[in-house]
């Protein structure tokens, strides 16, 4: 149950797409040989069916969180970067985990962070899938490259897929781009309005992420108000949003929303009534600092109120 599980949560993932068709080669051609195993099925992007095949005890203990075993497997001498036929290692499993101690452990011992399985995987994509804060901090604080590749699967895509902030938030603070744009999937702030995850979308707009940035021509308002999520497209209209932005269809985001919904009312609304001086002032000072800056509102010399306004606390 736990393997299908994880099955489902990668496989429906957005941000979990890439380059796929020479690796699908490869697979079939594996298949096809008579030493490849069948009776494993996959897991997702993770593993092909011969990767349960050659699993090593590391990756067993490391996928288990048995730390002990783990410990006295690498002072035997196994290497800690041992790979199945998929390229997985020992940390990829310990992260899938959330195994903090098995996942420290491996790094100590030199594993490489920024492993990557033939799909693009890294340890740190296994971390913020699974929501692991810890894991994600202690990768990136050894050298894990918090952005990856464009047609690789990207974590900060991922953790705003499944409302995971504080990996968000880690992945930002160690120099992840707030709108990294992947062209299929758009910016993390559109794949969080998208799957209505309201911590994610308030976190990303925080770090300073571009509220008319999404996909294509589709803002983050349309996807918000086309899943008919209320409280996300109140967030992004406290943060400027615009309301009369056109997708390719020429549409609207009250357009987008389904008739008759709480979200087509609360814009239709939100069109009529003036907008309040005290918020465009808000919007106004934060366009003047900057993305970049926006972190140092804290020391302006400014009455603790009016600084935390600016930082909608």
């Amino acid at each position: 149950m736990i393997k299908q599980g994880l099955v489902q949560n990668m496989s429906e993932g957005p941000a979990t797409e890439s380059c796929e068709v020479e690796k699908t080669s490869r697979k079939r051609g594996l298949e096809k040989t008579k030493d490849f195993p069948s009776k494993k099925k996959s897991w997702g992007i993770l593993t092909s069916q011969g990767s349960w095949a050659d699993r090593s005890p590391l990756h067993e203990a490391a996928g288990r969180g048995r730390l002990l075993t783990l410990r006295n497997l690498i002072s035997q001498g196994y290497n800690v970067d041992v790979r199945t036929i998929d390229h997985v290692t020992p940390l990829h499993e310990a992260c899938l985990g959330d195994h903090v101690a098995c996942a420290r452990a491996l790094i100590d011992a030199g594993a490489n962070v920024n492993a990557t399985t033939i799909d693009g995987v890294t340890p740190l994509f296994n971390a913020c899938l699974v929501g692991s804060a810890t894991c994600t901090e202690i990768l990136l604080e050894n050298g894990a490259n918090p952005q990856t590749a464009i047609c690789q699967p990207s974590p900060i895509h991922e953790a705003s897929s499944k409302g995971k902030s504080a990996c968000v938030e880690a992945l930002i603070t160690w120099g992840a781009d707030v709108d990294y744009d992947i062209p299929h999937l758009g910016t993390p702030l559109f794949i969080a309005c998208t799957s209505k995850q309201l911590h994610c979308t308030r976190k990303l707009l925080d770090k300073g992420a571009n509220v008319q940035k999404g996909r294509f021509l589709e803002t983050p308002l349309h996807a918000a108000a086309a899943q008919d999520c209320t409280d996300v497209v109140k967030a992004l209209l406290e943060y400027g949003a615009d309301v009369n932005a056109r997708n390719l269809e020429l549409k609207r985001p009250v357009e987008s929303a389904p008739p008759s919904s709480l979200a087509e009312g609360f814009l239709l609304l939100y069109e009529a009534m003036p907008r309040q001086l005290s918020q465009l002032c808000r919007l106004s000072i934060r366009d003047c600092l900057g993305q970049s800056r926006l972190h140092l509102i804290p020391q302006l010399q400014l009455p603790t109120r009016l600084m935390n306004f600016l930082q909608y606390r």
